[in-house]
């Protein structure tokens, strides 16, 4: 049921993010969706709140990869305007942010090969694949999202 309910969910926000595609501030958010919810099973599992499951695991982990290989190319010049939390650091110092989509696709990338054809074999495994991944999140958020407090 589970495994049914994620493949909803994604599909779901692959419509979104293809209905919105001529606005990529409405797509950044349907990408950062999906990996909300990703990071939301994942650290479910890791605090075992959720029972570990490799299936879940790897999807995940291939969520994040996908928005990885994705998201920078909703950042257009000029769709820092408007409902968006998107910070002037993403278009003032665009190199930077490169290099921190560069480390995210790097990382969920080995976190895909790390995780083999069935998800990471136990929670450590996957705790290992993934941290880098949320690391960079972490960095993302801090240097190129607007923070609201």
């Amino acid at each position: 049921m589970k495994k049914f309910a994620l493949a909803v969910s994604a599909l779901c926000l692959s419509v979104s993010a293809v209905a919105a595609a001529d606005d990529p501030i409405a797509v950044r958010k349907a990408i950062m969706q999906a990996n909300a919810a990703s990071a939301g099973l994942a650290g479910a599992m890791m605090k075992r709140e959720l029972e570990y499951n490799p299936a879940i695991a790897k999807a995940a982990i291939l969520t994040l990869s996908a928005s990885a290989k994705s998201f920078g190319d909703f950042f257009p010049e000029g769709s820092g305007d408007g409902d968006t939390t998107a910070a002037p650091a993403i278009w003032g110092d665009a190199a930077g942010f490169q290099a921190a989509l560069d480390k995210y696709m790097t990382d969920t990338a080995a976190a895909v090969e790390a995780s083999g054809k069935d998800g990471p074999a136990d929670l450590a495994a996957f705790q290992a694949a993934i941290g880098p991944v949320f690391g960079n999140c972490k960095s993302c958020h801090e240097n190129f999202r607007v923070q609201n407090n």
